[in-house]
């Protein structure tokens, strides 16, 4: 059944739309106080994201509050390799961290792709309990990391400001990186189609990592599988197309390459040209985004006037094939008054053009 509100879905699918529909990546989260509360009783992130009633509440708190256009399931993309057996945990003030890290040739074949309906349970619990609250408002969107970025995770073991260790094994046995990397494709498939059949209505694969590959090796290490896993999409569900996303941060060297894998949209982080981006990908997908996440720190005239550059700059505003969008997760100390004036700007704006 489509959405009351289907104008994200639309937009995605390059169809006209009434105002350009907005959400943000990370829009559940800690700059929002109702978020925090609902953390505190849950005890942690993990508790948050394993508890099907606790992640629906989260996820439709910046719904409820900002009158957004789409919901994201609030989930973690390191998920999948801890569903593997990786055994992630966090710790305060360093962020996710695996028990096991693939280093070696050993822990590589020990690799497998989870059964979405065992190990991974608990998110499609969310997703059909999501869409059951949102009861139709607005699409729900799914999403994974891609399986690149996730193999940065899975060998760093951590988060890393430079992936010294999965370059290492990326330049020493690409064979090993890319071993990894299949099962990671097969398995980010499985959990989006496993989302898909629970109800998600578009999905997002986010590359967050895939920027920090030199030319030639995005193509092999990071493209390559996501274009894999695109492939593999179910790709309509309760009689809807459900569209696909792809978001490359410091991808804007590639995006006729992303254009071309698959998706429906591509995703731009803030140091994209829009009017560029839609010009090398001409009309053959939408695209999402791209204000700089911290513009949010600006006076109120400085967020509605960053938000009209990034919609003058897509142009054609009501024919479709953009979704606004931040460049970037939105900040956790961001001031939650400057959201709900960027989403109304975005909305009067587009308007006005309709």
């Amino acid at each position: 059944m489509k959405p009351i509100n289907d104008c994200f879905l639309r937009a995605l699918k390059r169809e006209k739309t009434d105002f350009t529909p907005v959400w943000l990546m990370r829009q559940a989260g800690r700059y929002l106080p109702e978020y925090c509360e609902t953390r505190a009783r849950a005890g942690s992130f993990m508790g948050l994201a394993m508890n099907p009633d606790y992640a629906t509440e989260v996820t439709l708190q910046p719904i409820d509050r900002y009158g957004l256009d789409a919901a994201i399931l609030f989930s973690d993309i390191l998920t999948v390799p801890d569903a593997m057996g990786l055994g992630l945990h966090f710790v305060a003030g360093e962020g996710p961290v695996f028990d096991h890290p693939v280093q070696s040739e050993e822990a590589v074949a020990k690799l497998y792709v989870p059964e979405s309906d065992k190990e991974l349970r608990y998110v499609m619990d969310a997703v059909t309990s999501i869409r059951k609250a949102l009861n139709n408002r607005v699409p729900l969107i799914g999403f994974s990391g891609s399986p690149f970025t996730l193999a940065c995770y899975m060998i760093e073991g951590r988060g890393s400001r430079d992936f010294r260790t999965v370059k290492t094994m990326m330049y020493q046995r690409p064979d090993l990186l890319e071993r990894v990397l299949d099962v990671n494709a097969k398995a980010v498939a499985t959990y989006l189609n496993a989302q898909i059949a629970a109800g998600a209505q578009a999905v997002q694969i986010f590359d967050t990592w895939g920027g920090m590959l030199a030319d030639g090796d995005f193509q092999r290490f990071s493209l390559r599988y996501t274009r894999q896993v695109l492939d593999s999409l179910v790709r309509e569900n309760e009689g809807e197309v459900v569209p696909s996303i792809v978001f490359t941060k410091g991808g804007g060297e590639w995006l006729s390459e992303i254009a071309a894998s698959g998706c429906n949209a591509v995703g731009l982080d803030w140091t994209v040209n829009m009017t560029r981006a839609r010009r090398v990908v001409e009309d053959k997908v939408a695209l999402q985004g791209n204000m700089d996440p911290l513009a949010l720190f600006g006076p109120e005239e400085t967020i509605r006037a960053e938000a009209r550059k990034v919609m003058d700059g897509f142009g054609m505003i009501g024919n479709g094939g953009h979704v606004f969008n931040l460049g970037h997760g939105i900040n956790q100390f961001t001031p939650i008054e400057n959201v709900q004036i960027l989403v109304d700007e975005v909305h009067e704006y587009s308007r006005r053009y309709h």
